[in-house]
């Protein structure tokens, strides 16, 4: 492990440099790793450690549907009878079992897999939320396996397209019940397995506390509000929705984050005009004083497990698929939305001169 100054705050965190590949294939060598749940997390880790070398197999509910997880499995090169099986068999093969169906169907289905978890094999997760909550969920693992978690920090998407691009996916990691005396072993190897950047300890119950309130918050409810609400005030006041977006959105996502990803939030407001300066500084603590009630509501819900409650009833529910698409369409077809597809479909797809794709080959990312 090194330790890595984070703002006047040291932290332990785990690189390739420490933990190299190598490492992690020797670690790894006699085991099988089940990958159970080919939807959002499983298919990128899966995928990631079949081209690192590691001995995987998949694990999911056997459908004809042409457009199933089962279908998109078979696709990306799984063999059913051989690398691809029933989640059960599956389970029963691996050694260690990555449970990454959603939380809502880890309830549902553990007593199917728990049989399978038999003395030495390690129980992965890649969120706490089934351990965490294992009063709601009634995941409670047997005594003399491993439970262990590595957590990316990103969508199933982007830690298969990291991972394509050589920049690999931050990840935490948690070991929850060491029965063998290798499961730190255990979680690191995988953690450099499915692609880690660098990987930095958590716990199950700060992961769940921490993760559900990014997602409920900055990273999807929040944003996604807050877009809607500038973009609503500005179409209000006559603005067109192609401005009220790129003003709420597009420059966003196409320029000011980008900028803040490669040095930092202060480095994006030095580029931006005085006057951009003057008025996101004095917005700024507006911005906070409002908000922070609302995060700290929001982690008290969390914390007090109000979230998990209703995770479980409403994702459990047999018409949860369809009340989420109504939500989503709805959300699709609302006109904020609607203005985004469309500035996307007018976004240049060729560079303009020869100049910028040379600049793009240098610098730009391929993803296959």
């Amino acid at each position: 492990m090194a330790q890595i100054d984070f703002g006047g705050v040291m932290e332990e965190v785990t690189t390739r440099k420490e933990f190299s590949m190598a490492k992690a294939r020797r670690v790894l060598k006699k085991e099988t790793i089940a990958v159970l749940g080919y939807g959002v997390q499983g298919p990128a880790q899966a995928l990631n450690m079949r081209d690192n070398g590691f001995n995987v197999i998949v694990g999911q509910r056997k459908s004809d549907k042409p457009n199933s997880s089962w279908a998109r499995a078979i696709k990306d090169g799984w063999v059913p009878g051989k690398t691809l099986f029933s989640l059960e068999e599956a389970a029963e093969k691996g050694t260690i079992v990555m449970f990454l169906v959603t939380d809502a169907a880890q309830v549902e289905q553990w007593p199917k897999i728990k049989p399978f978890l038999t003395k030495g094999k390690a129980l992965y997760f890649s969120h706490g939320f089934g351990i965490e909550y294992k009063e709601q969920t009634g995941i409670i693992p047997p005594e003399d396996i491993d439970v262990i978690m590595v957590a990316p920090k990103g969508s199933g998407l982007n830690v298969r397209r990291n991972f394509l691009s050589g920049a690999g996916i931050n990840s935490s990691y948690a070991v929850f019940q060491d029965a063998t005396g290798k499961a730190m072993d255990r979680t690191l190897a995988c953690g450099i397995a499915v692609g880690s950047g660098y990987l930095f300890p958590t716990t199950f119950h700060k992961e769940v506390s921490s993760d559900l309130t990014g997602e409920r918050g900055s990273l999807m409810g929040c944003l996604c509000a807050m877009i809607e609400a500038q973009y609503e005030v500005l179409r209000k006041n006559g603005h067109t929705p192609s401005e009220a977006f790129n003003e709420s959105c597009e420059e966003l996502t196409q320029s000011l984050i980008r900028l803040v990803d490669e040095n930092g939030m202060d480095w994006m407001y030095r580029n931006c005009s005085a006057t951009a300066q003057h008025g996101a500084l004095k917005w700024r603590p507006i911005f906070k004083k409002a908000l922070l009630p609302v995060f700290k509501d929001l982690y008290k819900s969390v914390t007090n497990r109000t979230e998990c409650k209703e995770v479980i009833r409403d994702c459990g529910k047999k018409n949860y698929k369809d009340s989420l698409e109504k939500k989503l369409t709805a959300m699709r077809d609302s006109e904020c939305w609607k203005a985004a597809a469309t500035v996307r479909s007018l976004r240049p797809h060729e560079p303009e001169h020869e100049g910028a794709k040379t600049a793009a080959g240098v610098g730009g990312r391929k993803v296959q």
